[in-house]
């Protein structure tokens, strides 16, 4: 029996994640969850569930669950309610549990997620940000704890699967390896001129061709920013340089990923376009269980790649350069990113803008490697402040922020 905590219970990965323990009763257990802002799905989980430990963001919300749990029979001795950036630690790091599902959006499950892999649980992860920002902070502990992080994002875990077909070592270093491939769908804007950027809307930029996301990852995807995430989470999780992972457009969204072998040799992973199966394969790594999550093989009648145009899509290119510099300029790419983003859907700046703030906000960031995660958690402040003071000089000027090459 594997007993399991999930960072963002009431997200849309922990619920899935709760489908599948569903779905297996005599394998997973929930041992803890960290549940954020919703109190109302978190009383439903904690009734259902009755794990050891809940939590939740603010305190008030945390006092009223606990209430409400007694009212419903359910003593803190039997379901104890935390909160804060504290209680997520607890939870992810609490003795009873064996593996760590991180899937809380943002920076807000960094430290948790670090805590966890220090006191050596095994994690599982659906959350780019902690790569992004500090993966060579978390999987420098894995290594060192001897523990596996196992990609849940589909793209990554695409990636894993493959690479079970060459030769990776217990620390996720892989060998024999050429390349690795990541598809991309394009977004929105594949086929749109780049001289008709400058009017994009944010409704047409919600729009998406294949996916239903949520917002920030919506804007990401259609920037080409959300691959860029990928590529240096792929560049962290298999300890390869970003000249060895290459992006490729594959509108049907049917390929999640290929890996490329030093004889020539492409390997690439098919399956349904639901997360339970990549969360599946990392609560059971290195087993593989049967399942009803099948694949039409009908639906590989028609596949389509191109090389994406990083000169429509400049976050990507400067994904790469956060990339190849790490430390710091990964944590200005995603804190600088956030906030332009959520200044486009605000009707504050223009679509264009979005990658030109992320330039400026990593030009103004000296280029250092941080020593803990407290350290990133500063950067990362100090970062938003200065991308929201660009977006402010934005609205009062009027005009570009400057030119993007």
């Amino acid at each position: 029996m594997k007993r399991i905590a999930i960072l963002g219970s009431t997200g849309s990965i922990g619920r899935s994640t709760l489908s599948v323990v569903e779905s297996y009763p005599d394998r997973f257990q929930v041992s803890t969850l960290a549940a954020g802002n919703n109190a109302e799905l978190a009383f439903e989980q904690a009734v259902r569930w009755k794990p050891r430990v809940v939590s939740l963001a603010d305190e008030a919300a945390a006092q009223a669950l606990q209430s409400k749990l007694r009212q419903a029979g359910l003593s803190r001795n039997d379901v104890e309610v935390v909160h804060g950036a504290a209680g997520t630690v607890r939870v992810a790091t609490h003795p009873e549990v064996d593996f760590v599902v991180s899937a809380i959006v943002g920076v807000s499950g960094l430290e948790a997620t670090y805590e966890a892999v220090r006191v050596g649980k095994t994690v599982g992860l659906a959350n780019k940000e902690c790569l992004v920002v500090a993966g060579e902070l978390i999987t420098a502990e894995a290594r060192k704890q001897g523990k596996s992080l196992l990609p849940i994002d589909s793209e990554h875990n695409a990636v894993h699967q493959c690479l079970r077909g060459g030769r990776m070592d217990e620390d996720g270093k892989v060998h024999e390896v050429e390349r690795i491939w990541l598809t991309a769908s394009g977004g929105p804007f594949l086929n749109t001129p780049k001289s008709e950027f400058a009017s994009i809307t944010v409704q047409q930029a919600l729009n998406h061709p294949t996916w239903k996301m949520g917002k920030r990852i919506t804007i990401d995807s259609a920037t080409l920013m959300n691959k860029g995430f990928e590529v240096i989470e792929a560049c962290r999780l298999f300890q390869v340089p970003p000249e060895r992972v290459q992006v490729i457009v594959h509108p049907q969204s049917t390929i999640h990923s290929l890996v490329e072998f030093v004889d020539g040799s492409i390997l690439a992973q098919i399956s349904v376009t639901d997360m339970r199966l990549p969360i599946l394969y990392a609560l059971t790594y290195p087993e593989r269980i049967p399942s009803d999550l099948r694949f039409s093989i009908s639906d590989l009648r028609h596949l389509d790649f191109c090389p994406p145009d990083m000169k429509k899509f400049p976050c990507l290119r400067l994904a790469y350069e956060a990339a190849a510099a790490g430390g710091s300029k990964t944590i200005a790419l995603n804190a600088a990113d956030e906030v332009a983003v959520a200044a486009f859907l605000e009707e504050q700046i223009g679509f264009e803008d979005i990658p030109r703030i992320i330039e400026a906000v990593m030009a103004a960031t000296p280029a250092r490697h941080l020593e803990s995660i407290q350290k990133v958690l500063t950067l990362d402040t100090e970062a938003r402040l200065l991308a929201r003071e660009i977006v402010k000089q934005r609205r009062r000027k009027g005009s570009p922020i400057g030119a993007i090459s």
